[in-house]
């Protein structure tokens, strides 16, 4: 069962540090977010930003925000299995193995 999503705002953020504080719409403390909990927007948080997120518990058993997006920003593909999910990369890599085989043929005759 995966985590329901949590809504807030991103109240602080330490751009040289990567790192920032999420105000929770529900009133809660506080939550730290670190820029890692955001793979694969398209761009960095600014404050003020509308954040949905999961909580976590890190090493030290404070709350962290994880697999978190950028309300209305686009989330961009993973760069090193992108291509193999799309149907145009499946089709590249099909024709590369045909231009692969013929190749081995007229070479081994």
């Amino acid at each position: 069962m995966t985590k329901a999503m949590i809504k807030g705002v991103l109240k602080t953020w330490k751009e040289d540090r990567g790192f920032g504080f999420i105000s929770p719409d529900d009133g809660g403390k506080d939550i730290f977010i670190h820029i890692s909990a955001l793979k694969g927007t398209s761009r960095r948080p600014v404050t003020g930003d509308v954040i949905y997120y999961q909580s976590a518990r890190d090493n030290r058993g404070k709350y962290k925000a994880v697999n978190a997006y950028i309300e209305g920003i686009e989330i961009l593909e993973d760069k090193a299995t992108g291509l193999l999910n799309s149907n145009k990369g499946i089709m590249l890599i099909a024709l590369g193995l045909v231009v692969v085989a013929i190749i081995a043929v007229v070479l081994l005759q």
